[in-house]
């Protein structure tokens, strides 16, 4: 057991009364296994369907669950700036509370939590969606990539550890899935040390996606060229002759004898 790690695991709920109770239990005894000081937080977005009622039973019965509620609906990016707020341990997990991913693999992301690292990224082993979220997923995962240098395989994986102190430097304002490129490209600004892990991703068994669809496609499309118009301010706001931040050892990928590739 790590003993010394300390770590607030989040949750940002949409609409996942189906999904919820259980990520919720798994996460507690996965939690459990390796570390004693934790916390579990789920954000409830505005849901409309019973997410709010379960975790208010949930809440009710287990003393380590905290609930916090937006009351309507804010967006993901809000949701996930009110989970890092909310937290008080020194490591911080996340991850979406639909249950695509396995959240027993915690336990790999904690393993690559040792002095040096700030931040510890899952990367998706294969993508389990509908082809077209597929083929959307990795045009928008490459694009980013490139518009933004963005130095990771994965930007768009929500599995993610990080250690609460890179908050001391690091401010996010997104309110939407733009947060994701947002937080990777202040991070590698910010000097932040990354190791990579690979985690699996499964279908969608319940409930809908909230970001497939054309309308917040587009809308996606027109605020991530103003986060671009607005780091291209501010590297002009630069005085003559200053140093910009270092982007450190951005991306390490857990190795053994070699890299692990996709």
């Amino acid at each position: 057991m790590k003993d010394s790690l300390s770590v607030s695991a989040f949750f940002p709920a949409y609409n996942d009364s189906a999904t919820i109770a259980s990520l919720v239990i798994t996460a507690h005894l996965t939690l459990a296994s390796f570390c004693r000081d934790y916390e579990i937080i789920v954000i409830n977005d505005g849901s409309r369907d019973h997410t709010l009622e379960v975790l208010r039973e949930l809440e009710r019965k287990y003393a380590f669950l905290k609930v916090v509620d937006h009351g309507v609906n804010r967006g993901y990016g809000a949701a996930l700036r009110t989970g890092f707020a909310t937290a008080s341990k020194d490591w911080i997990f996340y991850t979406d509370g639909d249950a695509q991913y396995d959240v027993r693999e915690m336990v790999k992301l904690a393993g690559q939590a040792v002095n040096g690292v700030d931040v510890v990224n899952g990367y998706k082993i294969e993508r389990n969606d509908p082809y077209y979220r597929t083929l959307i997923g990795g045009l928008y995962n490459f694009l980013v990539k490139r518009l933004f240098g963005l130095k990771i395989r994965d930007t768009d994986c929500d599995f993610r550890l990080i250690r609460r102190s890179v908050f001391d430097r690091v401010q996010l304002e997104a309110s939407s899935g733009v947060i994701c490129v947002e937080m990777v490209r202040r991070f590698q600004d910010a000097g932040c040390v990354f190791r990579e892990v690979p985690v699996h991703h499964f279908f969608r068994a319940f409930g809908r996606s909230q970001f497939f669809n054309f309308r917040r496609l587009w809308r996606t499309l027109i605020e991530l060229l103003l986060f671009r118009m607005k780091l291209w301010r501010e590297n002009r706001d630069v005085p003559a002759g200053a140093k910009p931040l270092p982007s450190g050892n951005l991306a390490r990928p857990l190795s053994s004898g070699g890299t692990l590739r996709k």
